[in-house]
């Protein structure tokens, strides 16, 4: 399933084809590998030159003295394949390969190159980085393969990386580099025709150097060889964060043709995460934060954070950014109370976030005291008190940050309430107190709520799909809607009726008041078009209903058939959605929230990855903002939340057993009913695979 990077990323020999002093890009990286003293054999390939910066160069790999490990590749893309396919000739076994045009965008011509290596590289074993790439960096061995000088003074630390955009890998390394973040491999990936995201993961879960992986994806090549080397992260306790780009319609076709990556649902890609304990950072300065705050390698046994400050402002502004994020506060014991009460004034009130006022300004000894004692409170898993990284030599002692962070195991952090350029002086000052300064309140408030989503996962195995084990015969019509209700599932009584009298005399039947809908092969979403028509409560109503329906589709939808009419019993209660289906690069995905017309119009949603089980449902259901009308709302009594769990639960079972003939299944309405009633699936929904579908 997996490809090694290692020939790419250790290699002790480097094939140089397009050697050129007079070229920016091999200049670049010859000077990279030389100025640093890189313990590595460089060989230039040229066939119009003898000579490339004083060393000996060769017309081509047949040439050469010996087999390199690696050939960087710094020529034009139509030259590209005919080098690899004389290099694997003669034993090259890696290749990183610079040149656009091969693989990506539109052109049937870049297409075919990016084909011809792909069935290069499976007939030889070649392993490549690229094309359209900018290159990698390896710290220890000293390998800045990258065309300019930025990473020539990077020290090694734990992080590696892997980013589509080579551009991208460039500036936020050397910001996060500016902030003290220390790095073993990163890697600009590019059109991943060989070597993909996956690969490099895998690669960075057994290098005993490594710690932290971080990603900036456009696409996922191989979903389940990547989902492999996540669970493999995960158990191995080295967290992912990721940067996805396709949240946008527009994002997902820029990624397609930059790329050639199909870039997924981003829901989807968010609900993988959750399975796999993957860290979503919503943008590149969050992950340089998180990065951060990982760094400390101290994971909380909880998810209840304390904010310090000597500023009511910034007090004022953490509760609002606080409730923005949805991140849970500590509240602090007596003894805390107690204890802290003695290191500030009268004054100042005994809160979270608190406000120590001149206690903390003016003495950072004392400040540190305090700290210590909310740090102290078992009620509190992480700690964020205000504080900068000084800008002169001399202006503040590390020791009062170095001693709390002693005296403490939880996770600590030094915050800021805005953005601030860091000095070397700043970084070697962080570096002695051994606690991350993060910057901004919103991204220190996600970084602490990555570590503990992540605490709560590390080590977990991730659980697998189970076989099938329903039969096809029960998707077929009128089936399918028992086999929901043994799950807890029930629909509305319903009857079929072709006329308005029948439909009169069906509705006296069911009982007044009751809804009636059109039913039409051709027409899906029936409150669209006018099909619906709710609370009808006498005969006269429903057949006159039936005729307005009738005339009213007519006069819309000429082309439309109606093959009758559905009455069904009313149910009142509150509308949800609840879908299942299959994600092409993913796999089987569950959505849960508020149904109806809601569903587009306030997308209050929820993803999770199937199979789903009850704390996981629970936590969907906490998530969406119609919780509050679930758990009773202005007065309205409860409706019954564990039936909407049994019915997640069941969906996920029943789809899961038929998945082989099943592509999705989606109730909406499904009406959950006040507490202890259950639920009713309004409109059940479903689709078979195509080739099942004829």
């Amino acid at each position: 399933m997996f490809r090694s990077p290692k020939p790419l990323l250790r290699a002790r020999s480097i094939a140089i084809v397009g050697a050129s002093d007079r070229a920016r890009w091999p200049v670049s990286i010859y000077h990279n590998l030389t100025s640093v003293k890189a313990k590595v054999k460089i060989l230039p390939i040229n066939p119009s030159r003898n000579e490339v910066w004083g060393l000996a160069c060769y017309p081509n790999f047949a040439s050469l003295p010996m087999h390199p490990d690696l050939a960087l590749v710094i020529i034009p893309a139509k030259h590209v394949l005919v080098s690899l396919e004389e290099g694997t000739r003669h034993g090259l076994k890696a290749a990183l390969v610079y040149a656009s045009g091969i693989g990506e965008g539109t052109d049937p011509e870049f297409h075919r190159r990016g084909l011809a290596l792909k069935n290069l590289c499976d007939k030889t074993g070649l392993v490549a980085c690229g094309p359209n790439c900018m290159g990698t960096v390896s710290v220890k061995e000293k390998l800045f393969l990258y065309p300019n000088p930025d990473f020539n003074l990077s020290k090694p630390g734990p992080v590696a990386g892997v980013f589509q955009s080579g551009g991208t890998l460039q500036h936020w390394c050397r910001v996060a580099a500016e902030r003290g973040v220390r790095f073993s491999y990163m890697v600009s990936s590019g059109n991943e025709l060989s070597l993909d995201t996956a690969d490099y993961v895998n690669f960075f879960v057994d290098d005993p150097k490594t710690n932290i992986i971080v990603l900036m994806i456009e696409g996922i090549r191989r979903a389940d060889a990547f989902k492999a080397a996540a669970q493999r992260a995960l158990i191995a306790g080295k967290p992912i964060l990721a940067v996805k780009v396709g949240q946008t319609k527009e994002a997902q076709n820029s990624a397609k043709s930059h790329t050639g990556a199909i870039a997924g649902d981003y829901d989807v890609f968010a609900a993988l995460c959750g399975r796999y304990g993957i860290v979503l950072c919503p943008t590149l300065d969050d992950m340089v934060e998180t990065v951060l705050a990982f760094q400390l390698k101290r994971l909380p046994k909880g998810n209840a954070m304390a904010f310090i400050s000597n500023s009511g402002g910034v007090v004022d502004l953490l509760h609002d950014h606080v409730a923005q994020e949805n991140a849970k506060l500590a509240s602090y014991s007596e003894k805390t109370i107690k204890n802290v009460r003695t290191l500030v004034g009268p004054d100042m009130p005994m809160q979270n976030p608190m406000d120590c006022g001149q206690a903390g300004f003016s003495d950072p000894k004392n400040y540190m005291r305090i700290c210590e004692a909310v740090a102290s409170d078992p009620r509190v898993n992480m700690l964020a008190f205000e504080a900068r990284t000084p800008n002169r030599e001399g202006e503040r002692s590390a020791i009062p940050l170095k001693e709390l962070k002693k005296r403490t195991d939880i996770p600590v952090f030094a915050f800021n309430r805005m953005e601030y350029t860091i000095s070397e002086v700043g970084r070697f000052y962080q570096e002695q107190t051994g606690i991350p300064h993060l910057q901004s309140m919103p991204e220190t408030i996600r970084a602490m709520k990555a570590l503990a989503f992540y605490a709560k996962r590390k080590g977990n195995s991730v659980p697998q799909i189970p076989l099938p084990t329903g039969q096809k015969k029960t998707l077929q019509a009128g089936n399918i809607e028992k086999a929901l209700s043994h799950l807890g599932i029930s629909s509305p009584v319903s009857r079929f009726a072709k006329t308005a009298d029948e439909a009169a005399k069906v509705a006296t039947k069911i009982g007044f008041p009751v809804a009636l809908k059109i039913i039409s092969e051709e027409i899906s979403h029936k409150t669209e078009v006018g099909g619906v028509m709710l609370g009808l409560s006498t005969q006269a109503e429903v057949r006159k209903g039936v005729d307005i329906l009738r005339k009213r589709i007519k006069k819309n939808n000429k082309s439309q058939n109606l093959s009758g009419y559905l009455l069904q019993e009313m149910v009142e209660g509150i509308e949800v959605i609840v879908g299942v289906r299959e994600d092409p690069l993913y796999g089987p995905v569950l959505v849960a929230g508020a149904g109806g017309i809601l569903v587009e119009l306030v997308r209050d949603i929820a993803f999770c990855m199937l199979p789903v089980n009850k704390p996981t449902a629970t936590k969907m259901i906490e998530d969406l903002s119609i919780n509050k009308l679930i758990q009773g709302f202005r007065g309205s009594k409860p409706a019954d939340r564990e039936a909407l769990i049994d019915a997640i639960l069941g969906l996920s079972k029943f789809y899961l057993g038929h998945r082989p003939w099943l592509s999705d299944l989606e109730i909406n309405p499904l009406i959950i009913r006040e507490k202890g009633k259950g639920v009713r699936a309004v409109d059940i929904r479903f689709h078979l695979h195509k080739k099942f579908n004829k």
